[in-house]
């Protein structure tokens, strides 16, 4: 990926070396731009975000590093405050992996400005959290084995680099890029917040049983890969992309598949407790999303097999 001496995010808050703290500001109020919506729309069931804070928190909750892009489970509280924006960025960092963190936050940002403007709409952009060791968001207390998360609480990505080294050490998936597909993941699940789909969670929390909420975890998760998948495809059209840039992203989704995390950490696959997805369907998934461009190519919550 062609990073080095391009703008960098300013949207970034540094918490390395210190305790941390939080703050952050409220979720969109919805959005005219909008994903397919598909069945599970249908009949006023459940919306596309309606298990993203369930996640949320389980992640929080410290489950495995990779079991956020590719497995875990877990429940708790829903998260439904909204706040108010209380802490400034902090700049730009002077660090290799900061900068490069920064550079890929800005290059999210002039995708999902272009096509929320041509939807008629200002894109709000996130926060993004570079801590070490430990932290605290509005979805609750993050560790470094919280590895990155998405807070709808108060839109911000958290992440501690020493996750790369994971991704790259154990779960063989090196490469700028395989990074880079990791932040444009949890910028997917930003975009499906400020599509206004998160009021649906209570609702999901209080009626889907365990197998619908794995399945609605699944689609939620294979739209953010799509989504990261259409930020591949705009960052190709303005020659960012390098030779071997999309397999290494395509590695990383399947290395982080559940079957893949399953297998390598308890020797078997247990199918019907997936709520991230498959090797298979991630890879799938991004590549639609870097082949076709476009928000209607991510209906993951459409009639089709996913």
């Amino acid at each position: 990926m062609k990073w080095r001496g391009r703008r960098q995010s300013s949207n970034i808050e540094d918490r390395r070396g210190s305790s941390g703290g939080f703050g952050g500001f409220g979720r969109s109020g919805g959005s005219r731009i909008g994903l397919p919506t598909g069945r599970a729309r249908a009949g006023g069931g459940l919306g596309i975000g309606a298990i993203v804070v369930i996640l949320i928190v389980a992640w929080v909750a410290g489950i495995n590093p990779l079991e956020l892009l590719s497995g875990g489970g877990g429940g708790g509280p829903v998260v439904t405050g909204q706040s108010s924006r209380q802490q400034a960025p902090t700049g730009t960092p002077d660090d290799a992996g900061g900068q490069f963190v920064a550079v890929v936050l800005a290059d999210t940002e002039s995708t999902w400005q272009r096509i929320f403007r041509e939807g008629g709409e200002t894109y709000q952009e996130p926060f993004l959290v570079l801590f070490s060791g430990q932290t605290s968001s509005a979805c609750g207390f993050a560790s470094a084995a919280t590895g990155p998360f998405y807070c709808p609480g108060d839109q911000k990505v958290y992440i501690d680099l020493d996750f790369y080294r994971e991704l790259r050490d154990r779960f063989d998936a090196p490469g700028d890029f395989a990074q880079a597909y990791v932040i444009a993941h949890e910028i997917g699940h930003h975009i499906q917040n400020l599509l206004g789909v998160l009021p649906d969670v209570n609702a999901a929390r209080q009626k889907a049983g365990k197998a619908e909420a794995n399945e609605l975890s699944v689609r939620l998760e294979l739209q953010a890969d799509c989504l990261a998948g259409i930020w591949a495809h705009d960052a190709e059209t303005r020659n960012v992309l390098e030779v071997g840039d999309i397999d290494e992203a395509l590695n990383a989704a399947a290395q982080i598949g559940d079957d893949a995390i399953q297998q390598r950490t308890q020797g078997y696959v247990v199918p019907e407790s997936f709520n991230h997805g498959s090797s298979a369907q991630r890879s799938r998934w991004f590549k639609r999303g870097f082949e076709q461009g476009n928000l209607d190519a991510c209906d993951t919550f459409g009639p089709a097999d996913i």
